[in-house]
């Protein structure tokens, strides 16, 4: 109960602090500098007398100074995990230079491209001036940094290597922002295959078999079962086409519903996905490597192994190896070694389990853990690679199988014809 009135305290003095601030705005100015050669630019501030004492400043004499107009169809860019990344590598950077951690979010949070990233990091600046430990204004800030981005800020607040953890972050965010971009990867091309085929089928169906039909209509002749078959086909969608279409739509919402409400729809989703071939491979693949690297970075930053195995078991991205991972947790917390506790789970393949063995035996866990990551990340990078070679003949002998079945379907009464005629 007081921590949720000292949050609610905190985020009502951010309010008032943010409502006592000038509006900082952009403004387009012109004038001459010191030369006499006329110039223009723009410049943020809180007024247009803000702008002119700047552009004094810097020997510019203001002729015109304007509120920049908005863009007619206004389109703020979200702000992407790996953006987030990238603001992590600068921290770590400068604060590894020296640079005061409020001056590196102050600076950081008027030189970005994107709006809302600077509003956000406006947001945690006022909040750390007002005497809120960092980690304590980035977690109101759950959409973007998780529970572990937190802890691992707490855990460098207290150890004083605020400079080390953050390097850290970076670098588990940098590498696991890359491999999720690979696993995107594999799961689009198989996708894109059965995109292609069903619109390449589609349209023949629609436009180019009718044209048959309309020649086979004069020949007055029985046409062959399978030409038949395809013209049926084409009736039944030329007839009822936007019941496809809004069966498509209504699956898709369906699915994606079941996926946000149900947790055991997730789950069963999450073990179907690992059982289908080559996809799979990578998927298991994947989710060792985030459990190896996210449980690195919690240990090497003094994170307890206990509260680690927590956050590499919301890391992993599959409900299957979390409940493994949760099952590690409980059993190392009742004594048992965790290499043990991993070959109990029959999850893990024995090279991870050994590397585990060998990190707990010389007290060198988490860079037995980092290599491991990196094994896995490359075997992740290869994979997706020769899914990506395997797909395109793939992909040109589906569409090819799918293109040439309706076009002999369509010339069979020809070739019968003229055996008959000849």
């Amino acid at each position: 109960m007081a921590i949720a009135t000292k949050s609610s305290k905190h985020s009502r003095e951010r309010k008032k602090s943010q409502k006592s601030q000038p509006k900082i705005i952009n403004y387009t100015w012109s004038g001459t500098n010191r030369d006499g050669i006329k110039t223009s630019g723009e410049l943020r501030g809180a007024s247009s007398a803000e702008i002119r004492a700047q552009l004094k400043a810097q020997g510019v004499i203001p002729k015109a100074v304007r509120k920049k107009s908005p863009p007619l169809f206004k389109s703020e860019k979200k702000i992407k995990p790996m953006d987030i990344a990238m603001i992590t590598r600068q921290i770590a950077t400068m604060l590894a230079a020296g640079v005061p951690v409020v001056t590196t979010l102050e600076l950081l949070s008027k030189g970005h491209e994107k709006p809302k990233m600077r509003e956000l990091l406006a947001n945690i600046v006022n909040d750390v001036q007002s005497g809120i430990p960092l980690s304590d204004s980035l977690r109101p800030h759950r959409q973007y940094f998780d529970d572990l981005y937190v802890d691992l800020v707490a855990a460098g607040e207290h150890s004083g290597s605020l400079d080390a953890v953050f390097d850290r972050i970076a670098t588990y965010r940098e590498k696991s922002e890359a491999l999720k971009s690979k696993i995107k990867k594999a799961m689009f091309y198989p996708a894109a295959v059965m995109v292609v085929a069903v619109l390449v089928t589609a349209l023949l169906l629609l436009f180019v078999v009718p044209q048959f039909e309309d020649i086979f209509n004069g020949f007055g002749a029985e046409l062959p079962a399978f030409t038949q078959l395809i013209i049926n086909i084409s009736r039944w969608l030329q007839a009822s086409w936007y019941f496809f279409v809004i069966g498509i739509f209504v699956a898709v919402w369906s699915f994606k519903r079941a996926h946000l409400k149900s947790q055991t729809f997730r789950d069963r989703v999450d073990e179907f996905v690992l059982k289908i071939p080559a996809i799979g491979d990578i998927l298991h693949k994947g989710a060792m490597a985030r459990f190896a690297r996210t449980l690195a970075t919690t240990f090497a930053a003094g994170v307890p192994l206990i509260d680690g195995l927590e956050s590499a078991a919301g890391a992993s991205g599959n409900a299957v190896y979390r409940k493994a991972i949760l099952k590690i947790r409980t059993e190392v917390m009742s004594g048992m070694q965790m290499n043990v506790a991993m070959r109990t789970t029959g999850l893990f393949p024995d090279m991870l389990i050994q590397m585990v063995m060998i990190g707990e035996e010389s007290g060198s866990l988490d860079n037995m853990l980092n290599k491991v990551a990196n094994i896995y990340e490359m075997q992740v990078d290869d994979a997706v690679d020769g899914l990506s070679s395997l797909i395109e003949p793939i992909m040109m002998v589906v569409i090819g199988g799918v293109v040439g079945s309706l076009i002999v379907g369509m010339y069979l009464p020809i070739f019968e014809m003229g055996n008959v005629v000849g």
